[in-house]
């Protein structure tokens, strides 16, 4: 970040702005990081969900403090505590059903903004580091979307914390501890919901200091474009403030629309009708499903026969997005220049929709068979596919310049409306 604000243009008018900014320079830090930050001139709407996604989560973050604000983390009060937040509280029922619901936005536009990372290949030098952390922020969305699930204390609510600490204690020399730790006792109950409370408080925060490092990452290498080729001149790029900025707000009113919809119109088409049961220990539902975020990584769960193999795969799955940068050799970035493995690239993404509609079906007959199958292709893609690919694909022929991507090929313009050494660092850094 500090280059970027190596950058800056921003000088403070009054003698107060300029005493400020001599002993704390936060207004040219925010300028040259939002303001006058160059970025690729043919970015599309795919590099919204950047946007998107700090959008949603400071709506966690508002409506999930509030929340705590009126919830009892016990089990014996937690699912009343619930009941009388959605049918006492002033706009409860708003709160909560934003609350919910976001997290499933949430999860829509980190898939989206995930997936857009592989068809790009944003996870390639220099952007390593950037990508890791995307990783953990993802890990930690999980951890919390899973904690946040058991709170209200609904049948589903339970079970889901049952199935999945009890598959914790499959880890060897570990597992035991974790499942103890986590339950406080004997079995899921009373101390239970009170650590997953307090995890799932204090993760929204740990995330918002991870976005803060990824963001900055993201101003240090400077961002990816959907032709993957450097910042080469001025004309190359544009201030982020009005282009990137003006298409981030339209994007993140569109997605506030479709949430719109989902809070006042299907509040509870993304949950579970028995999570409107109270716990009940003594009776196990026909059918335990988590989230439908979650569906991909519980079919790749249950389609191995082995406890600990399952669990080790489950894992594996999400753990092995973290070394794609190291997998993939090809020397080219964005699919739109890698015809044999764009291919590939549509096969595991309706793969990957599949595990999610087969995590939703018994675990049983031809359903477990067609998991089996999609799992094996899910880690041949990162192990196979994407090694071998690139060392024997041709790729076809990059464009000279990011300009050309969006003027055509010997075409020109007047001017970039960004500054000449504005655009350098980014150019020598990509």
């Amino acid at each position: 970040m500090s280059s970027a604000h190596a950058t800056s243009t921003y000088v403070p008018k009054s003698r107060l702005a300029k005493w400020f900014e001599s002993r704390l320079p936060l207004v040219g830090l925010v300028h040259s990081s939002f303001v006058a930050f160059p970025v690729p001139r043919n970015l599309n709407y795919f590099w919204t969900f950047g946007a998107i996604l700090i959008a949603f989560l400071g709506i966690q973050i508002i409506t999930g403090v509030w929340l705590a604000m009126h919830y009892d983390p016990s089990a014996g009060n937690a699912f009343e505590s619930v009941e009388h937040i959605m049918r006492d509280v002033n706009y409860g029922w708003l709160l909560r059903y934003a609350h919910a619901n976001g997290a499933s936005m949430f999860f829509v536009a980190v898939y989206a903004h995930i997936f857009r990372n592989l068809y790009y290949g944003s996870y390639k030098a220099p952007r390593e580091v950037l990508y890791l952390l995307g990783v953990i922020i993802y890990l930690l969305m999980m951890a919390t979307a899973f904690l946040g699930y058991t709170l209200p204390w609904g049948q589903m609510s339970f079970w889901g914390a049952t199935v999945i600490t009890n598959i914790l204690a499959a880890i060897p020399v570990v597992g035991d501890t974790i499942q103890s730790l986590l339950w406080g006792g004997y079995s899921v109950g009373n101390p239970t919901i009170n650590r997953f409370f307090s995890l799932h408080f204090l993760l929204p925060w740990m995330i918002a200091g991870v976005v803060v490092l990824h963001v900055w990452a993201l101003h240090v290498t400077g961002q990816n474009n959907p032709a993957g080729i450097p910042i080469k001149s001025s004309k190359d790029a544009v201030p982020f403030t009005p282009y990137a900025t003006i298409k981030d707000v339209f994007a993140v009113v569109v997605f506030m629309i479709l949430f719109a919809w989902f809070i006042f119109y299907q509040p509870n088409y993304l949950g579970h009708a028995d999570n409107y049961v109270p716990a009940n220990p003594s009776v196990t539902p026909a059918h335990i499903v988590p989230e439908w975020y979650f569906l991909p990584f519980y079919a790749i769960l249950r389609a191995v026969p082995d406890k600990l193999g399952g669990v080790i795969l489950m894992f594996g799955a999400v753990l092995i997005l973290a070394f794609a940068p190291w997998l993939d050799t090809s020397r080219v970035r964005s699919c739109n220049y890698r015809p044999v493995y764009r291919v590939f690239f549509w096969v595991f993404l309706v793969n990957a929709i599949i595990l999610g509609w087969l995590g939703a079906k018994p675990p049983e007959g031809g359903y477990v068979l067609a998991s089996r199958i999609c799992t094996i292709y899910y880690f041949a893609h990162f192990l196979i596919v994407m090694p071998l690919v690139g060392l024997f694909e041709t790729p076809d022929r990059l464009p000279g310049s990011i300009l050309e991507t969006v003027t055509g090929p010997g075409k020109q313009v007047s001017g970039s409306g960004m500054p000449a050494g504005a655009a350098a660092e980014p150019a020598k850094r990509a």
